[in-house]
């Protein structure tokens, strides 16, 4: 009750200026401080009151900005970086208590980061209290500022204004306050607007907020303010209910220990409501509408062109030999069996690249639906999937070495037969499965273009864009099933068979090796060494002959469980031994906040979003990030290098990407002085390109060696 008084106060009291600019008698002398004035922002002390009326005990006054062309200030929460103005009002005469009001905020980007506050003009109105009604009153207001635009630049100055006694007013400045006292929210009863929900996680990590309007929104934002300790940012905002309901999660980058009660302001068009909600048990579901109008049949056939001849790429990175390994060794295996069950074959195993597009498809439709973000090559970040991968690559291996071959019983065998062996159909389809699996990690030129067309929109597009990446994937074996005869002119079978059997049998071990070390980064070296150590004991056993006794079989498999603990406890301490490996370049740790403060005094910086499981990543710093000129270059210290290790899950970085149109890595982005939102790069490098980008971003900075 308390709470809407105050707001129908609010409103009265801008009404009520507009009221007295309209039939107020003008005066030739307004009440005003001298002006401040720097490049960026010019301010002013104005009052509707140009005296103190006998027997008044408030004084209606706004601190005045007027901003030059592209600079901004901030709201009281400024969002992900930022710092609200601030006036201290020591010396000053015959003030008991000065209100400081909030216009509603718009929503401005500034180094690649949303940030809330206000550009070109704003008025801050003051409700300011006397100690003793209808005397004189001195202002003296020491303001700070915080202004950004390529630069953010901070400004400090003072403000000094004196009223005496007297009823006149000063019809601009009451106008002018009036304007931006009635863009201060109500509590909704005006505008129709109510919070339904408002949850957030127990990590303090995001914000899920509900709100719902008696007329449908038009162009909705929400601005959550915890205080000055807890950073937001850019929200993820659905409409639903014919646009009635609005529905938003907003990450929270940082927060204080104990923040204060949460104030969320919802703004649309010119309305705007503040509450102070409590929080619910759950979050609310998230209604499903896409944040982007869909795109015309001519678009979506073009994007499908792109994904498919990145799909087609993907075959020859270097991060899929081991899919390559397992399409000759399917070749090998149909060797001298007919046309018709070569086309078989290979028709089964682009089969199965499809089926796990469509798999991978149908995945993170479901998760857009329900609210949650979704990226190309994840499931790296998760250690079951490593461990289970990892299993499957060991075993492919020993296969290959001749360790042992599979097979069914005699049974299965002979019903397998009479069905026309179309078991080996099955293990077909599972080997183009497995190559797509393997592919997921990677990125390639295209891929990264179309994925995220695909991530960012419907549904439908989602279908298309993986469909024409499989597809692209599948064309080897298309091609193949297309002309048999490929296979069947192959060597009659020999040694040099065994030879590349060998030989595919080692791509697969290194590419084991590769995802144990991994697994170590997402998970511990422990974990890795007792993973691999128990998978390859574990193939070991088989080799035992059937006819073995019970007790040593189980004797085995309980010696399995001791070593792989066992191993990592032994050998750990010697591999720390070379953890402390140091690097060439200097890489810092990201920080997104940073950036806006070293570009803001003229540094160049480099961001290299990587992981581990990343392989494009690896090709990229092997050939272009740690060699010459560009290593040179950030050894120096003329650009600074940092880096975003996505190895694990991080949020942080989840929304950096998100942010910049990116829904896997590699992601590598420039900032500069020339170049505040960056200058975003192609998944694979090259040298110039890199180059090419410091220097548009550092502009007139010398950045060759000196």
């Amino acid at each position: 009750m308390q709470r809407s008084i105050r707001q129908i106060a609010l409103k009265l009291f801008g009404t009520l200026l507009l009221v007295l600019a309209a039939f107020a008698p003008a005066v030739s002398h307004a009440a005003q401080s001298e002006e401040f004035v720097s490049t960026p922002v010019t301010a002013r002390l104005i009052t509707v009151e140009n005296g103190v009326p006998p027997g008044a005990g408030t004084v209606s006054a706004g601190l005045h900005l007027k901003l030059a062309e592209g600079w901004k200030t901030y709201w009281k929460s400024p969002g992900e970086v930022g710092i609200p103005p601030e006036i201290d009002w020591e010396g000053s005469t015959n003030i008991a208590e000065v209100r400081f009001l909030w216009p509603a905020p718009t929503r401005f980007r500034a180094f690649g980061i949303e940030n809330y506050g206000y550009k070109k003009e704003v008025v801050f109105p003051l409700q300011v209290t006397l100690k003793e009604p209808g005397q004189p009153v001195d202002f003296r207001a020491n303001v700070s500022l915080l202004v950004c635009s390529e630069v953010c630049v901070p400004q400090n100055f003072e403000l000094t204004l004196g009223l005496g006694t007297g009823a006149s007013t000063d019809t601009d400045s009451a106008a002018l306050i009036g304007t931006y006292a009635a863009q201060i929210p109500d509590d909704g009863s005006a505008t129709g607007i109510s919070v339904s929900s408002v949850w957030h996680d127990p990590e303090m990590t995001r914000l899920v907020i509900e709100v719902r309007s008696e007329t449908p929104f038009s162009e909705p934002d929400v601005f959550p303010d915890m205080g000055p300790d807890t950073s937001f940012g850019p929200a993820d905002i659905r409409l639903g209910d014919g646009g009635r309901v609005m529905w938003a999660e907003v990450p929270i980058l940082s927060s204080a220990e104990t923040p204060p009660p949460l104030e969320v302001t919802v703004t649309d068009g010119l309305r705007a409501a503040e509450f102070k909600p409590e929080y619910a048990d759950a979050p609310a579901e998230p209604p499903y509408q896409s944040q982007v109008t869909g795109a015309s049949v001519s678009e979506l056939a073009l994007i499908a062109l792109v994904a498919l001849l990145g799909g087609l790429i993907l075959n020859v990175m270097p991060c899929v030999l081991p899919v390559l390994s397992i399409k000759f060794s399917s070749a090998l295996k149909l060797h001298g069996q007919g046309a018709a069950r070569v086309r078989e074959g290979f028709l089964a195993s682009a089969a199965g690249v499809l089926a796990f597009m469509w798999l991978l498809a149908g995945i993170l439709i479901a998760l857009r639906m329900a609210g949650l973000s979704v990226g190309w090559g994840v499931q790296f970040q998760n250690p079951f999937f490593l461990i289970v991968m990892l299993g499957i690559l060991m075993l492919f291996a020993a296969n290959m070495f001749g360790l042992f071959e599979i097979a069914l019983p005699q049974s299965w065998n002979a019903g397998l037969a009479r069905a026309g062996a179309r078991g080996g159909l099955v293990g077909d389809f599972l080997t183009g499965a497995f190559a797509a699996v393997l592919a997921t990690p990677c990125s390639a030129p295209f891929l990264g273009t179309a994925v995220t067309f695909a991530l960012a929109g419907r549904p439908l597009d989602i279908v298309v864009i993986f469909t024409a990446m499989g597809i692209g994937l599948a064309l080897p074996y298309l091609l193949v099933a297309a002309r048999p005869g490929w296979v069947t002119k192959l060597p009659r079978p020999g040694r040099w068979m065994v030879v590349v059997k060998w030989a595919l049998g080692a791509l697969l071990a290194l590419t084991a090796l590769w995802l144990i070390w991994v697994l170590a980064g997402v998970a511990g070296r422990q974990v890795a060494i007792a993973a691999s150590v128990f998978i390859a004991v574990a193939i070991l056993l088989i080799r035992f002959p059937a006819r073995a006794p019970a007790l040593l079989r189980t004797g085995g498999f309980a010696a399995l469980g001791a070593v792989a603990l066992a191993v990592p406890v032994l050998i750990e301490p010697a591999a720390r031994a070379d953890v402390g490996e140091e690097q060439v370049i200097p890489w810092v740790a990201f920080d997104r906040a940073q950036i806006a403060r070293l570009v803001s005094q003229g540094q160049v910086v480099f961001v290299d979003v990587t992981a581990d499981w990343c392989l494009t990543c690896k090709a990229n710093k092997a050939l272009v990030i740690d060699r010459s000129p560009v290593a040179d270059i950030l050894i120096s210290g003329r650009v600074l290098p940092m880096q975003a290790d996505w190895t694990r899950p991080d949020e942080n970085i989840r929304r950096f990407l998100e942010d910049n149109g990116r829904y896997g890595i590699p992601f590598d982005i420039v900032y500069g002085p020339a170049a505040p939102e960056g200058i975003a790069l192609p998944e694979v490098l090259s040298t110039q390109v890199v180059l090419d980008a410091m220097e548009k971003a550092g502009a007139a900075m010398d950045l060759a060696e000196n």
